[in-house]
């Protein structure tokens, strides 16, 4: 299978300029180092009507191209369930029928990791599975041997995170991030993951969970964020930050693009020609302030 990068939005609204950005880098590691470039549109979850066209739109107008079709998780959900009946069989899966007041109200278990599942439905027994079956909904969760895992970063180094006993299928049956991108990944060919930095203490979950379903760990380029200027993550409610609201305001779609590109240390232009420049050892390590 050829090796692959790519680029895994959730349609929820358009994409905006930290958005658009970490889409730049994502095309810009796949295309210098040869490997061809996926778009996965992850909609299990939150998905606005004409969400996904409009961030297809966008991504197209600012240059970044994919190889083949567009893939949708809504239509991958007997990979995932053929995933987690491996884990099952494993005897790595457990029901868990805990709400989320019930695990922030719980005592943390001995020597467990802050912010960690606690383990309440871990070894119920038979009495009192049949009962919490009777009473609600389970989701499915991970029976984990460790407590932390260690991942490589192109950036970031070696960087050691909590993996706990996490979902794979929420309670309402939809299949869990943790573990769609992993299955996705694999199936697809992806060996390089480039995303916000944000997602990587997320990471180390994922990865082992990939070590248990035999699957390799892709190379993970953890890139900064885009802030606004209080320094916190930048969102739509910070005022024109799409590409929509941007050109409504007077700045055409290539001044943006370039905005970005410079913002990476690249010269202006096609994301074509910036190629021809990058370097990721000179990308910049801290996140970039945005005000239009």
């Amino acid at each position: 299978m050829t090796s692959a990068g790519r680029f895994a939005p959730s349609p929820s609204g358009e994409l905006h300029v930290g958005n658009l950005r970490t889409a730049i880098l994502a095309w810009l590691f796949a295309r210098s180092t040869g490997r061809t470039f996926l778009l996965r549109v992850e909609d299990l979850d939150r998905a606005r009507a004409g969400a996904e066209v409009e961030q297809l739109r966008d991504l197209k107008a600012i240059g970044v191209t994919w190889d083949g079709e567009v893939v949708r998780q809504t239509g991958r959900g007997q990979l995932y369930a053929d995933a987690i009946t491996r884990l099952h069989h494993a005897g790595l899966t457990y029901e868990c029928f805990c709400t989320r007041r019930e695990i922030q109200e719980a005592p943390s278990a001995p020597h467990a990791p802050q912010g960690a599942y606690p383990g309440t439905c871990r070894n119920l027994d038979p009495a009192e599975l049949e009962f919490k079956r009777a009473t609600r909904p389970a989701a499915v969760r991970l029976r984990s041997d460790v407590q932390q895992y260690t991942v490589k970063d192109r950036l970031h180094g070696t960087f050691a995170g909590v993996v706990d006993d996490f979902v794979l299928r929420r309670n309402d049956g939809v299949t869990a991030y943790n573990l769609a991108v992993v299955v996705d990944d694999a199936e697809q060919g992806v060996d390089q993951v480039v995303r916000g930095d944000d997602l990587l203490p997320s990471t180390p979950r994922q990865a082992y969970l990939a070590s248990l379903l035999n699957i390799p760990v892709p190379e993970y380029v953890h890139v900064p964020l885009v802030v606004n200027t209080d320094g916190a993550r930048l969102a739509k409610r910070d005022g024109a930050v799409t590409l929509g609201d941007l050109s409504r305001a007077g700045i055409p779609v290539a001044a943006v693009r370039d905005r970005l590109l410079t913002s990476l240390g690249l010269q202006a232009g096609t994301l074509e020609h910036a190629l021809n420049s990058f370097d990721p050892d000179m990308l910049p390590r801290k996140p970039w302030i945005w005000s239009a």
